[in-house]
């Protein structure tokens, strides 16, 4: 979920509880805080607890709440972790350091020190486009291991690589790119990680629900009304920034402040968004 901020850069408290419970009641079963849409790198332990704790009492138990756990400093990553659970996440997520390009080992141990400081289930989040590092196969074999390793958030682009190592480790998958959402269902994915779904968090559920119950051309339907709306918020600009400009579009959060190095969305990019939100029914 995106961190809305107020004017200011301040974190607006009220907004993101008000959100959180929006897209609960439009199908999301796990709302994730202080993730890459929430601008983690540049929110602080302090706010991401206060958004655990508050957002954690508007939706009530209704959906799974998981805190980001990224960090390329593994003390600072354990310290966010340990702090996520204290201020009541339920599950991790958890990415490979980066910009330091460790060796697979190092991944290994990174990850798994935050996983053993915490008694919470973990999604491993392998998204080597911002990471700069891969998390290889047996370096995933190793981490399915531990009995709170439960789930892998993908955004490498490669189904069929994920496709054989839901098969070789057992974990559960989700889609970590909104543009192969269907692609990752139809493979046997458990579900998706949206950026899309601020706009539109019913037709990513239906699509899973269409899935699961085995009428692909159904959910194939789904994708394809969720093509232009996917391009208009991932195709050209940044996926937290675009997500925030449908969400004030649709007055859904009081402004799209971003913090920097972010920058808000250029008119023209923002135009055409609010073109999409209006053919889709969105606005």
């Amino acid at each position: 979920m995106v961190t809305p901020f107020h004017h200011d850069g301040s974190i607006d408290v009220e907004a993101a509880q008000a959100l959180a419970v929006s897209l609960v009641e439009d199908g999301a079963n796990m709302i994730l805080l202080a993730g890459t849409t929430g601008e983690a790198p540049t929110t602080h332990l302090p706010e991401k607890q206060t958004l655990l704790r508050e957002v954690g009492d508007a939706v009530a138990g209704r959906a799974m709440l998981v805190a980001g756990a990224g960090s390329n400093d593994t003390a600072h990553a354990v310290r966010i972790g340990v702090g996520s659970q204290d201020a009541g996440a339920q599950g991790l997520l958890i990415n490979a350091p980066y910009y330091n390009r460790p060796s697979q080992e190092g991944v290994y141990q990174h990850i798994m020190a935050v996983v053993e400081a915490t008694d919470l289930p973990v999604m491993v989040y392998d998204i080597p486009g911002r990471t700069g590092v891969r998390i290889e196969d047996d370096t995933l074999a190793r981490l399915a291991e531990h009995e709170r390793v439960l789930a892998v958030k993908d955004a490498t682009g490669d189904v069929e690589q994920g496709f054989r190592r839901m098969a070789a480790t057992g974990l559960a998958y989700y889609s970590g790119d909104d543009g192969l959402n269907f692609a990752w269902l139809a493979h046997g994915a458990s579900g998706v990680v949206s950026v899309v779904a601020h706009a539109d968090a019913h037709s990513w559920r239906e699509m899973v629900a269409e899935v699961d119950a085995g009428d692909l051309p159904g959910a194939r339907a789904v994708a394809q009304r969720m093509r232009p709306l996917t391009a208009a918020i991932m195709g050209g600009g940044q996926g937290a920034v675009m997500a925030k400009e449908a969400l004030e579009l649709q007055g859904r959060i009081p402004t799209a402040t971003v913090r920097l190095p972010l920058v808000r969305a250029e008119a023209s990019q923002v135009e055409a968004l609010r073109q999409v939100l209006v053919a889709q029914g969105l606005l």
